[in-house]
């Protein structure tokens, strides 16, 4: 399987793979809809008009926010944080598929289990699927999953125990450096990984 960066070509589907979607910047690019949601969440709480500019090859999280708005309080970065939240409903308008990757999902959802494994929360998750009317091509919606101390844990690891399956049958579609190295350390075998 080759492709170029976010243009999936020459994948060699069987009937026994299981393909395994990131949503965030492989299925959907929705880093201006989370940018835009951020920036009106930081204006509204801080009530100071801070000069955010939008880079779309980094996407704005709560690490970017407290660099970007140093010395918040705990109470103002948990406002911006919900206040994102709700914003982001406005702007899905500002988010789009990724074709490419979307085609594979179309050809394949009836023949193939097609699981979606993001980190994304699941009402932020599902909100995005439905409006691009896409939730009932997955047999399987697998959303962010934290311990306890809220640290991450390796999504692709989580699914392939939580479904029962072989890693490699598994094919990703992924655009994040450490979740594909995450997935390499779930067993999936590296040819089966497409970088988006």
């Amino acid at each position: 399987m080759k492709n170029e960066k976010g243009v999936v070509k020459n994948v060699e589907i069987e009937a026994d793979n299981i393909l395994f979607f990131d949503m965030d910047g492989t299925l959907i690019d929705t880093n201006l809809a989370n940018f835009l949601s951020y920036k009106d969440a930081i204006q509204s709480v801080i009530n100071r008009d801070y000069v955010i500019q939008y880079n779309p090859i980094e996407r704005f999280n709560r690490t970017t926010l407290k660099t970007v708005v140093p010395n918040l309080t705990e109470i103002d970065y948990e406002n911006i944080i919900q206040q994102k939240e709700k914003n982001y409903e406005g702007y899905l308008s500002q988010t789009k598929l990724n074709k490419s990757v979307v085609d594979i999902l179309i050809k394949y959802y009836k023949k193939n289990k097609t699981v979606l494994v993001t980190n994304c929360r699941k009402d932020r998750a599902l909100m995005t699927l439905n409006y691009h009317n896409l939730t009932d091509k997955f047999s399987d919606l697998l959303f962010r999953q934290t311990f306890d101390n809220e640290t991450q844990i390796n999504k692709y690891e989580n699914a392939i125990s939580c479904l029962g399956l072989s890693a490699q049958n598994v094919i990703v579609f992924e655009n994040e450096k450490q979740e594909i190295e995450y997935a390499i350390l779930a067993g999936i075998l590296t040819n089966n990984i497409l970088n988006i």
